[in-house]
């Protein structure tokens, strides 16, 4: 599958979801950027970059003020094994801890920090489906981070798009390596997109000295308002381009859904 034909893929479960609530019912990469700390932006509506209408009309009540309520938000929103689809378990360790941000060195290699002071709060959780019937065990990861601003999450959208042009082949850890990295942004209404204001898919090639490779890998961002949702896929033999980059998509569209429902208003 190409990126773009990925890409169309995203936009259709993406309205599917919209269309049908069939991700809102669902039951609960992550690498980062930098550290999101530009200018302020604390509006509660989403800017209607497509259709003219918001992407969802935010409840200031709704949207977290502290790292307490933005921990608890996080929680509501992140994927859990079943948004991904039947078989996904949890990896161990299954969560970060939420005072660590991946940040992305000079050298190409993804190293742990503390975020900074634009982040209010961020999760990152770790999933596998098992290998079996010939297949070798696919790798997950989502996170969620909250921001302070809507500016610091739209910076973190653009520095996370331009790690993918300053370093096409990356270390993501001792061991493991994604390489011939292509990026891409959507903004709203672009590939039937209709559940974010800006979305990026990244796709490349997954190398593991445990698993081999390479195999397809896809990393899907987006944004709604202060808030980035994103998910980590890693391939692994025997599986199809299109069978991985669909499980990502159903855990990133559950987690779009849920943010929604989670800061609209009510009635």
């Amino acid at each position: 599958m190409s990126w773009a034909g990925a890409m169309r893929g995203y936009g259709a479960v993406l309205l599917a979801c919209t269309l049908l609530a069939a991700c809102s019912g669902a039951r609960g990469n992550p690498h980062g950027a930098a550290t999101g700390t530009g200018p302020g932006d604390a509006s509660p509506t989403a800017r209607a970059d497509g259709d003219g209408g918001p992407i969802v009309d935010a409840d200031p009540a709704r949207l977290p003020a502290t790292r307490e309520a933005a921990l608890a938000l996080i929680r509501r929103v992140i994927a859990d094994p079943e948004s991904f689809g039947p078989g996904v378990i949890p990896r161990s360790p299954y969560e970060s801890g939420p005072d660590t941000w991946p940040v992305l060195g000079a050298d190409c290699v993804w190293r742990q920090r503390k975020p900074g002071s634009g982040v209010l709060a961020t999760l990152a959780r770790s999933f596998e489906l098992p290998a079996g019937g010939g297949k070798g065990p696919l790798r997950f990861a989502a996170i969620v981070t909250v921001h302070r601003t809507d500016e610091g999450a739209r910076w973190e959208m653009a520095e996370s798009l331009e790690e993918s042009m300053r370093c096409p082949t990356q270390q993501l850890r001792q061991g493991e390596f994604i390489a011939g990295l292509g990026a891409g942004a959507m903004l709203r209404g672009e590939g039937a997109r209709v559940n974010s204001e800006d979305a990026l898919m990244e796709s490349g090639e997954y190398r593991s000295a445990e698993l081999g490779g390479p195999y397809p890998y896809f990393w899907h961002q987006d944004k709604i308002l202060r808030f980035t949702m994103a998910v980590t896929s890693k391939g692994a033999r025997g599986w199809t381009e299109g069978e991985i980059s669909t499980l990502g998509n159903q855990a990133q569209a559950a987690m779009l859904i849920r943010m929604q429902d989670a800061v609209a208003k009510k009635g």
